[in-house]
């Protein structure tokens, strides 16, 4: 109730200030993100819409969780999930990008110890994420390695970690190619196996259904959009 008092207050002052003749004053959005997701997808991005919305300030909170955590104040929550209805009560879902799976590993890794078949990661030690229980389970079955599900896991809490634990050698990962393209353009990571891929439930904005369908944040959303294709 709170955070859709504070988000009509928002548009209510937004709306004035292009009825009093300033349409340039400084809009401000608040996104709530999943932290990879911020880090690894949106960040990167903003300057791109900040060149056609000089004007629109973007706020990034993040969050631990992917799921139908919609606690605090927000204009807009990513979230991984589905866009039927009433699947977010009290929001509409837009979905805006598809997330698939694969094998990640550093370029120093595999000049060391290459991966060129399923079987090759045999020795190679897995890094996994609390926050991506699945992963691995999921590719090895995807592999055709399912008698490798048991095999010890270096495990940590969140995937931002265990993507700096797999850049820097430490071992191989499970990772959503959308938010790791600028990694592996730059040379940071490499994708030994990209034929084989796990999908899995994409990314959705959410949005109180409150909000103005015509305005700033709209326009935001149509470019989360235009991103994730």
């Amino acid at each position: 109730m709170f955070a859709d008092e504070v988000g009509h207050a928002f548009d209510r002052v937004a709306r004035a200030a292009e009825a009093c003749g300033r349409p340039t004053a400084r809009r401000i959005l608040r996104v709530s993100a999943p932290t990879s997701f911020a880090m690894r997808w949106l960040i990167p991005r903003l300057d791109r819409f900040h060149i056609d919305q000089p004007h629109v300030e973007v706020v990034v909170s993040t969050v631990s969780t992917v799921l139908d955590d919609l606690r605090g104040g927000f204009d807009v929550a990513i979230r991984r999930g589905q866009s039927r209805d009433n699947a977010w009560p009290h929001h509409r879902a837009v979905p805006i990008l598809d997330d698939v799976d694969t094998l990640i590993a550093s370029p120093a890794l595999l000049e060391r110890r290459p991966i060129r078949s399923p079987a090759d990661i045999e020795g190679h030690t897995l890094l996994a994420s609390e926050t991506r229980a699945d992963d691995w389970i999921n590719w090895l079955d995807a592999a055709g390695l399912s008698h490798l599900a048991s095999h010890p896991r270096q495990t940590f809490d969140h995937f931002f970690v265990t993507r700096q634990a797999v850049e820097d050698g430490l071992g191989i990962g499970i990772g959503p190619l959308p938010m790791l393209a600028i990694d592996v353009a730059a040379g940071k990571l490499a994708t030994p196996l990209p034929q084989i891929q796990v999908r899995r439930t994409g990314y959705v904005a959410v949005v109180p259904d409150h909000a103005d369908r015509q305005g700033k944040l709209s326009e935001f959303v149509d470019w989360l959009v235009q991103e994730g294709r």
